[in-house]
Formats: structure tokens, sequence, C-alpha cells
């Protein structure tokens, strides 16, 4: 059983074997922890998650979106995102470990980048774990106005189109709640988890294509 306090805390220890983390996705469960901390696993009450169809898009942003220059691929460079995340956007817990170990899980086909790209240069991007219509989100970064964002809203319409029903993206914060987040009770999304992994989509993760975000 998870703790109340801290929220979510449900293990400590073990491994970042690609069996592990399967498993662990597949029950709503992940690793956060800083570089001097043993492994902690997580399931949140309550979980923040985005409807891939509900983004919202406000006037700025959709003037922005008009006008930028992006391109949005996927799997393109899943190596240079994960560390675009330790690195850019101060998550210290992205740690050698948690690159290594995810860097592996997206060889064999389980964790996936978004990445955004302005002059052939990568400036932005996210990443996560794919099970069947969820998408599990664990970080993104930007090195140019907007370069998350774009990723985010992109990846979301793209994966919708594909048959995706839901991105879970953990815990809420006021930037994910702005752009559409919500919480939903803890058993809850173990149910949609439950019913949505085994679903197969259309092969989204592997159309290495430049994604429309402007249609």
């Amino acid at each position: 059983m998870a703790l109340i306090r801290p929220n979510g805390l449900l293990a400590i220890g073990g491994d970042l074997s690609p069996e592990r983390l399967s498993v662990a996705y597949r029950q709503g469960i992940f690793p956060w922890y800083n570089d001097d901390e043993p492994i902690l696993w997580w399931s949140p009450e309550p979980r923040a998650v985005f409807d891939p169809l509900q983004f919202h898009i406000n006037r700025t942003f959709n003037k922005f979106l008009k006008k930028c220059d992006y391109k949005i691929s996927i799997n393109h460079d899943f190596t240079a995102v994960i560390k675009g995340c330790a690195k850019n956007h101060g998550e210290t817990w992205i740690t050698d470990e948690i690159i290594a170990a995810y860097i592996q899980f997206h060889q064999l086909g389980f964790a996936h980048s978004v990445e955004v790209w302005q002059n052939d240069q990568l400036v932005g991007g996210l990443y996560g774990v794919a099970q069947g219509a969820v998408f599990c989100g664990e970080s993104m970064f930007s090195l140019k106005s907007n370069a998350s964002k774009v990723a985010l809203y992109a990846f979301s319409r793209h994966f919708s189109r594909c048959g995706g029903l839901l991105i879970d993206c953990q815990v809420i914060n006021n930037h994910t709640a702005s752009l559409g987040a919500f919480e939903i009770p803890r058993q809850k999304y173990l149910h949609y988890l439950k019913q949505l992994q085994v679903i197969k989509l259309k092969s989204f993760c592997y159309d290495k294509q430049y994604l429309c975000y402007h249609s």
C-alpha cells in the first residue's frame, strides 16, 4: 500500500532492469529518487492526467503555433532528449542510472521520445513510456520559447489520431494544469490503465516522419 506521507511512496530498493520497469509501469508505478537515495517507487494519490483531445490552447499560444518554425519528430534521438531533460530542466532525479536504464528501455521499444527541432538543432522535447492507449510522460525540456509545450501539443494530437486515450503526467503542477491536466483518484487511474494498456495502437512511436501541429 502506498503511503499518504510522502504521497504515493510504495517501495524502496530493487533495480531498474527492463523487466522491473515493465512490471512497475503496468501497475501504475514509477521510479523517482535523487542520486544520494535508494531507488524509490511511487504511485501518487490522486493521479494527474491529460485527455489528449483536451489540450488547452490560449490565444497567445495559438498565435505562436501559427508563426513558429519548429519541426517535431518521434524517436529520432531519445538519448539527447533524456539528457536534455536532465541538464536543461534541472531534473536532479534523472541520474546517470536513470538515463542508462531508460535508454535500454527505449531500445527495447517501451520508452519513447518526442523531439522539437529548429534549423536542424534540438531545442526541446519530452520522453515517456507507452502502455497501450496510455502514454506515461516522464519529463520535458525547452531551450527555446514554448518548445516543450509544442512537443506535448503535437504529440497529444498525434497520439489521439493513433488511438491513444490518456496521457499520464503523474503529479499535477501549475504548468501542466494550465495545459489541461486534471486529477483523478488513484484507483480510477489504475482501472483506466488496466483497461487501456491492452489496446493495440497504430505504430505511432515508430513513425519517424515529422509531425504536423498546424492542422
